[in-house]
């Protein structure tokens, strides 16, 4: 079975399907991101759906890559016979969904096969198939596919298979459309030019990058695969594009991430912006606004992708789940948990927004202010923190940190912006949280803040606080609260989120080291002065990623693979802030060149 690790991701900024190394794709969502899938062999078995396609008897390819500034895969099988392509995209969205596939002969002649599954509903409904034209239709309720391909089908055993030879120069294309059952088919697109207009839009979009120096490929890897995990009809960010995949396999922490998450998407946001991103941080903020538009205290931790509120968390039992790794969810009860960071998270992302179109209109201080009006009242409640937890609620260092940040971006907004609001008591509150945290959150005997007050455990989310500005890296509490973590919250050089058996999260089994907290140390340790830890972690947090530049949620050092949902924007979002990091040290402070990275490429 397929690695997590193994999967490159194609998509058209409504949805996105995952292509294994052996040619199959065996996860996609049809229409969208949060659909039920029409392939789900990622978290059972064929027997869920999958589109196999490659030569007859191979199984995983000679080598892969992007085509350069795209998200479109190139797969090369290198056989006995010789050699062949399929190039994987989703055209830019028209009228329907599409997913091309281009089988091109590169040398001799290759004998291919071929075998789709069509399952709506994660596995469980088997659709009506019939031939239609050069191709078929499959229809089950509210859902229609429809193939297209001059090769020669075969249905059997509730699959379609195709055999055919390709031949050096030559060209096969097949295209599966969706749409609604209930309308006509969607019209037949032309493969060759939907590849020029998908390789166009892409290597546009990324020209807008201002990133330079030796990690520019690396991060602009990053900025196409957090592009891809847009929702562009909204401007709404999901967190990754799969469920259920396992932060430890055959364990149970196994969430559904086709949501976006205010957190995420803020720090997602950040990452856009400082790569010269303004479009899509202007969508993100109409988004937001629309989202969290109400009551400040019903401000929800995350959103569907149109902004919808109850995201009820189902189990699939019918599927096994990816090596056993049970219950599959949908939904997520998280929704509904108090975590009092995202209010700083969402007054953050709003400042910088702002901060980064001065001249517009701040259309959004009404709801700002009675956001940060909620907070003034509900600062010092226990809260789920930020990772979640579903154990018993408690006061989270991270938490009050971030009402800090809320209370000192709305002070900002008043002296800085020249936007109305009572700057003195909100500044006097930015005083008293910080004297709280100082006093509450730190262990004296140890030299570090703590993850919750009156508790000994650590939690990475401490390295963030030089980072929003609470102290400077130079603090000696920061610098304490770095090596302590360095020491005490690592495997292999890495960093988890915290310790499971020290935090009592609610929850049986344990985890991998978490990627976006091992950014957030080398990002810690450049701001602390040691340079040259910074970029030899940053460097081999570029070598977990697969062989197309992309990075699942966790990492697992002892088997050396990718953990959890993926891609993860959680993942690329630090990556990305890293990298300009160490790019900008090295460019004004460093006389020191840094190395050229073994694994920045993707």
């Amino acid at each position: 079975m397929a690695r997590i690790e193994d999967y490159a991701i194609v998509g058209d900024l409504h949805t996105a399907a995952l292509v294994a190394r052996s040619g199959s794709i065996d996860w996609l969502c049809l229409p969208r991101f949060d659909s039920p899938a029409c392939f789900a062999a990622l978290l059972d078995s064929p027997a869920a759906g999958r589109w196999l396609l490659h030569p007859a008897g191979a199984e995983d390819c000679t080598r892969r890559r992007y085509l350069p500034g795209t998200l479109i895969l190139e797969t090369v099988w290198d056989t006995r016979e010789g050699s062949v392509r399929v190039l994987d995209f989703m055209p830019v969205r028209d009228d329907a969904v599409d997913v091309v596939r281009i089988v091109e002969g590169i040398s001799g002649s290759v004998a291919m096969q071929g075998e789709l599954a069509l399952r709506f509903d994660y596995g469980r409904i088997v659709p009506w198939v019939k031939r239609s034209g050069k191709g078929l239709s499959a229809i089950a309720g509210p859902d229609a596919a429809y193939l297209t391909t001059p090769a020669p089908l075969e249905g059997r055993n509730l699959r379609t298979y195709s055999e055919f030879t390709v031949h050096a120069g030559e060209q096969i294309p097949f295209v599966l459309r969706w749409a609604p059952s209930h309308l006509p088919p969607p019209r037949i697109i032309d493969p060759v030019t939907a590849l020029r207009r998908t390789e166009a839009f892409w290597k546009q979009w990324i020209s807008r990058s201002r990133m330079e120096g030796v990690y520019k490929d690396a991060v602009e890897r990053s900025l196409i695969t957090l592009k891809s995990l847009t929702y562009e009809p909204t401007g709404g960010i999901i967190a990754a594009a799969t469920t259920s995949l396992p932060e430890q396999p055959g364990g149970p922490r196994n969430w559904d991430y086709r949501y976006c998450w205010l957190r995420d998407a803020t720090l997602t946001l950040q990452s856009l912006l400082a790569a010269g991103y303004t479009e899509e941080a202007s969508a993100w903020r109409q988004w937001l606004l629309r989202a969290v538009a109400g009551d400040p205290s019903d401000l929800q931790i995350m959103y569907g992708l149109d902004g919808t509120r109850r995201l009820p968390e189902y189990q699939l039992n019918w599927l096994s789940g990816f090596e056993g790794s049970r219950p599959v969810r949908t939904g997520n009860a998280a929704v509904a948990q108090l975590q009092l960071d995202v209010w700083g998270e969402v007054l953050d992302g709003l400042s910088l927004t702002r901060a980064a179109a001065p001249a517009a209109v701040d259309e959004s201080w009404d709801i700002q202010v009675a956001l940060m009006e909620y907070l003034e009242g509900a600062w010092d409640s226990p809260d789920n923190g930020l990772w979640e937890v579903r154990g018993e609620r408690r006061h989270f260092t991270h938490s009050k940190v971030m009402a800090w940040v809320a209370a000192d971006r709305m002070v900002k907004g008043v002296r800085s912006s020249g936007l109305p609001g009572p700057d003195k008591r909100w500044a006097a509150l930015r005083s008293t949280i910080h004297a709280d945290v100082m006093s509450r959150g730190f262990d004296e005997g140890r030299n570090t803040f703590v993850q919750s007050y009156g508790g000994t455990a650590l939690d990475a989310s401490l390295l963030l606080i030089p980072r929003v500005g609470f102290l400077s890296h130079k603090h000696p509490r920061v610098v304490g609260t770095v090596r302590a973590i360095q020491r005490e919250l690592t495997e292999d050089g890495f960093v988890m989120r915290y310790r499971p058996e020290e935090t009592e999260d609610g929850l049986p089994g344990g985890e991998g080291v978490f990627l976006a907290c091992s950014f957030w140390l080398a990002d810690a340790l450049l701001g602390i002065g040691r340079e040259r830890e910074a970029v030899e972690l940053f460097e081999r947090l570029l070598a977990l990623r697969n062989d197309v530049g992309l990075l699942s949620e966790e990492w697992d050092p002892r088997t050396g693979r990718q953990l959890g949902n993926t891609p993860q924007a959680f993942s690329h979002f630090p990556l990305v802030h890293c990298a300009l990091q160490l790019h900008h040290h090295q460019a004004h402070y460093s006389d020191t060149p840094i190395p050229s990275p073994a694994h920045a490429g993707g």
